[in-house]
């Protein structure tokens, strides 16, 4: 296959952005579109080797297999050995735990599959897993397991018929991501269609094809066309770059943006056109060279400093952090891909050998760490982070149109503390309820953030068209004072239930949390030397959302409609704080969702109220 220098610098324009993207600079705030511009190189390449082989009768899956592995795993492996030692120092028990999950999945190409799992890309706590971005690699990694097997069994019958079924799966898979992202209510879906390879592997078919028309139909022979298509491509991976963000729906139409736009340099960025001539600096070509390790060193780099830092790093910090990517990628380029790509210093017997052991090696080491820590983690995150006293039975979330029982029905409506009034107002069992509730998603039809997700948008039309008159009373919770100090903020929607005629409402004041995720209660433990410095810890790093808080505004507010109101901070909070720790029981399980002792102590002090409510 004939060297392309440009491609090296397409690699460069992929892997850039993704640094910086995760790094949190506003200014790449699409930059995460390098990963789709990254599976467009993969489908080109791979497709040319192939079928480049397969045309002259020499194609064999072992030597295939071979060069994936010299080129992937030696690098990969390299960056998880490293990660090691200071996952032990650094993490927590239940990061550790997680790690050791994460290092199996790796190991196992399977990664993508446990990040779907566990969380969205888009979480702030996914900023904490030093190998979330392996997700990427596991997606070209079971795409090159699947894709020369199928050419294999399609090869004889032609190219009409092999491109024919790609197109098929093409639209296929793009009708997939596109449904999963736009029309799809279960958020493991729509966090599926970023992760899995049924709703990627169009990206890599779009380098498949731009590889099947350049092996059939060599380049475009008008230079103009050329020019302007390669201007066009440059200019939409840019676009993406710059004008996509977080709340951009992807993958969907979206993303044909730069996987096209990627394509089109591909086929059009030829010698003597300008964009060819920019990919081609030696700055990019070198950076090109080195992208897959950069690739591999920025994630851990990130997630390691913030977990050592109190607060959120500094410019000055992520700039060196970006760079110190860079010098450790052209090292592990320099001194492990390199010589593991010389066939004569490792044969495929070498190669082979050492990967399998080192699988296997990895693999046992992950899930002796998960395991350890999943047994023996201290008493403090057993206690909190026992998923299942978190999870909620499905059968108790019923329908409002379904018909009734004898048990009263009510409808919870607010962001991901509704399992929090859930236990509160001791519900399972004891009454059935609808929740009208997406994670970050309080009740208010107004609010600009959430207005550009397509979830919360279509959330609050139907909370603002809901007949909530047929229930037996409202619940409304959620952690506003994360969004507005304006004590009118729920204001439209507790005139929608007034002017609906619902007269039995209750509203839970907010209570005080953590900045971020990465404040995550046992983190924060660990770094104040123990749970009796956690207080005066936390008030000398400024890590509450609010010092201070007066919620009399609210609470008049829902009064002025005749509603009742259970305020945290009469109760709970003094001047300038609220306590983490009450006795023992610590208030939240992460940064700001109730412990179930905790909800149970609400509970207690607010006896009169819940009575009130639950009896009219």
């Amino acid at each position: 296959m004939e060297y392309r220098a440009e491609i090296d610098g397409l690699r460069a324009l992929a892997v850039l952005p993704v640094i910086l993207f995760h790094a949190g600079f506003e200014w790449f705030s699409g930059g995460f579109v390098g990963v789709d511009v990254f599976f467009v190189i993969s489908g080109y390449l791979i497709t040319t080797i192939i079928i480049s082989d397969m045309a002259g009768g020499k194609f064999s899956i072992i030597n295939f297999y071979e060069r994936r592995a010299r080129r992937i795993l030696p690098a990969l492996f390299f960056v998880m050995a490293a990660c090691l030692p200071f996952a032990w120092l650094w993490l927590t028990p239940a990061d550790l735990e997680d790690f050791g999950q994460s290092l199996v999945a790796v190991t196992t190409f399977s990664s993508n599959i446990l990040f779907w799992w566990e969380s969205g890309y888009f979480d702030t706590a996914v900023e904490l897993k030093p190998l979330l971005h392996t997700w990427s690699l596991a997606v070209e990694e079971q795409y090159y397991i699947l894709f020369p097997i199928f050419l294999m069994f399609t090869w004889r019958l032609g190219i009409k018929w092999v491109l024919l079924l790609l197109s098929v799966l093409f639209v296929i898979s793009l009708g997939l991501a596109v449904w999963a992202i736009q029309y799809a209510a279960h958020p493991k879906i729509i966090s599926g269609a970023f992760f899995l390879l049924p709703t990627r592997g169009w990206e890599l078919l779009i380098g498949v094809f731009a590889a099947f028309y350049l092996k059939h139909r060599t380049h475009i022979k008008s230079h103009t066309v050329n020019q302007a298509l390669s201007l066009l491509g440059f200019g939409m991976i840019m676009y993406s770059i710059l004008a996509f963000d977080e709340n951009t729906p992807f993958p969907s139409l979206y993303a044909l943006i730069p996987t096209v736009g990627a394509g089109l340099l591909i086929m059009c960025a030829v010698p003597k056109t300008m964009v060819h001539n920019l990919l081609s600096l030696k700055f990019l070509v070198g950076i090109g060279l080195i992208s897959y390790s950069a690739y591999l060193w920025h994630q851990p780099l990130f997630a390691f400093a913030r977990h050592r830092s109190v607060d959120d790093l500094s410019e000055s910090i992520l700039i060196t952090l970006c760079l110190g990517s860079l010098l450790l990628a052209w090292i592990s380029w320099k001194f492990v891909e390199a010589p593991f790509r010389d066939k004569k210093a490792f044969t495929r017997k070498n190669i082979f050998l050492i990967s399998s052991i080192t699988v296997l090696g990895l693999s046992v080491l992950g899930l002796c760490i998960h395991m350890k820590f999943l047994q023996t983690g201290s008493t403090f995150d057993r206690n909190i982070y026992n998923k299942e006293r978190w999870e909620f039975r499905r059968n108790q979330l019923v329908d409002a149109n379904v018909s009734r029982s004898s048990l009263k029905r009510y409808a919870i409506v607010g962001d991901s503390m509704w399992k929090d009034a859930v236990n509160i107002l001791g519900f399972e069992g004891s009454f059935e309820y609808t929740p009208y509730q997406a994670g970050g998603c309080p009740p208010n039809n107004e609010y600009e953030k959430y207005t550009q997700s397509k979830q919360c948008l279509n959330l609050n039309k139907k909370r603002f068209s809901e007949d909530f008159s047929v229930f037996d009373g409202v619940v409304v919770i959620g952690r506003y004072n994360t969004k507005s100090k304006d004590e009118n903020y729920l204001k439209p929607f507790l005139s929608y239930l007034n002017e609906s005629g619902v007269v039995n409402v209750l509203v839970f004041g907010p209570y005080i949390g953590f900045e971020n995720q990465t404040h995550f209660l046992d983190r924060l433990i660990v770094k104040a030397k123990g749970k009796e410095n956690l207080d005066r810890f936390v008030i000398d790093n400024n890590l509450l959302l609010e010092k201070s808080y007066d919620d009399t505004p609210l609470s008049e507010l829902v009064n002025s409609f005749g509603y009742s109101y259970i305020s945290m901070y009469d109760k709970f909070c003094e001047p300038l704080k609220c306590p983490i720790f009450i006795g023992d029981v610590p208030f939240t399980y992460d940064v700001h969702h109730f412990t179930l002792e905790f909800s149970e102590m609400v509970s207690s002090k607010n006896t009169k109220t819940l009575n009130s409510f639950l009896s009219k």
